[in-house]
């Protein structure tokens, strides 16, 4: 069976081993618009070059903005390619080929992070199964508002899944969980919307996910919101805003997950 990557929580008296979208594709039904908080639907087409992978490598700037237009509104990404340049390398691929447009935001975990990069379409999941990349050392530590990509245990497999963290989860430094990314606190404020009452069930799924795309999330979590369009607007600012303030409430101990194989 192809491995599978994501985060973890973890309650006070055990813990879940996730899976991440990357498996063979299956023929889903066709996918229903997903109103989301808005009542406004996406776009229901992706730009076919993301079934290729291996082509998309070009070297991204040294700092730029990423717009993420969702359900709830819009926020943005400061992005420093100096933090870990593999990472942002393929994260400006990614997001210039329009990979997280359409994107359900499928985990949102109160006090820990909000977790999204499963693409809407099969095709695109399986094209992606095997495009692993190198690991970046960790240059930043994994506050309030840093995006970090999601990874197992083993080195080397991070993908296209990406996380906000919500309060400071520095204890994933020393894990290898590089963060590239800032959100200021208005972003936040933004981000901390993303409809979260599915907690991590979601997670549990991603293999179905992947395989069936943004129908089968319709379908049985109908109230998770959208993103809707991620666009590339300019350059960062020189220095990444401060994050905001953390939320007093967290859960207890959380913990990256294993890669079944």
């Amino acid at each position: 069976m192809k491995k599978f990557v994501t985060l973890i929580v973890v309650a006070s008296f055990a813990f879940v081993t996730q899976t991440l979208a990357q498996t063979p594709e299956q023929a889903p039904a066709k996918p229903k618009p997903n109103a989301g908080a808005s009542g406004k639907s996406a776009t229901t087409s992706y730009d076919r070059t993301l079934l290729r992978p291996a082509v998309l490598k070009e070297k991204a700037p040294e700092k730029f903005q990423v717009t993420f237009e969702t359900t709830r509104g819009d926020f943005t990404m400061d992005v420093t390619r100096a933090w870990a340049p593999i990472g942002v390398d393929r994260f400006y691929n990614l997001v210039k080929h329009r990979y997280y447009d359409n994107m359900v935001v499928y985990r949102a975990v109160p006090g820990f992070v909000v977790q999204f990069g499963i693409s809407s379409y099969p095709a695109v999941n399986a094209a992606w199964r095997n495009a692993d990349i190198q690991d970046d050392p960790v240059t930043q530590s994994n506050k309030r508002g840093f995006v970090t990509y999601a990874k197992a245990s083993q080195p080397n497999s991070r993908s296209t899944q990406i996380f906000i963290s919500f309060k400071d989860n520095s204890f994933l430094d020393s894990q290898g969980f590089a963060p590239f990314a800032t959100i200021d606190a208005g972003g936040m404020k933004v981000v901390e919307m993303l409809y979260d009452q599915y907690g991590d069930q979601p997670t549990n799924e991603q293999d179905q996910i992947s395989r069936l795309g943004k129908a089968y999330l319709d379908s049985k979590y109908p109230k998770l919101d959208v993103i809707k369009h991620a666009t590339i607007v300019g350059a960062a600012a020189a220095v990444p805003a401060k994050p905001a303030a953390a939320k007093p409430a967290a859960p207890k101990a959380t913990t990256p997950a294993s890669k079944p194989q």
